[in-house]
């Protein structure tokens, strides 16, 4: 396994990163290798899973619910 060396970290950063991993009960070089995880290998969602992720965000919004024909001349509308 490598290993690495991060140099000039802000302070600020620093201490967001030791309170992170405090709040997760890891230390310092565990809560980083998990940020980099989640930044840079995502796990793929199914399509059921962004269905329901999708659904959820829906809930939260307390707008019209606007019909394809609106959504259509809303469209048209913005190119002129």
């Amino acid at each position: 396994m490598a290993s690495l060396t991060i140099k000039n970290i802000p302070d600020e950063l620093y201490d967001m990163l030791k309170q992170s991993a405090a709040s997760h009960h890891r230390s310092v070089n565990s809560e980083l290798i998990h940020c980099l995880e989640q930044s840079l290998m995502p796990v793929p969602l199914s399509a059921a899973q962004l269905a329901e992720a999708a659904q959820v965000l829906r809930s939260r919004v307390n707008g019209p619910v606007l019909s394809d024909a609106e959504i259509t001349l809303a469209k048209v509308e913005g190119r002129r």
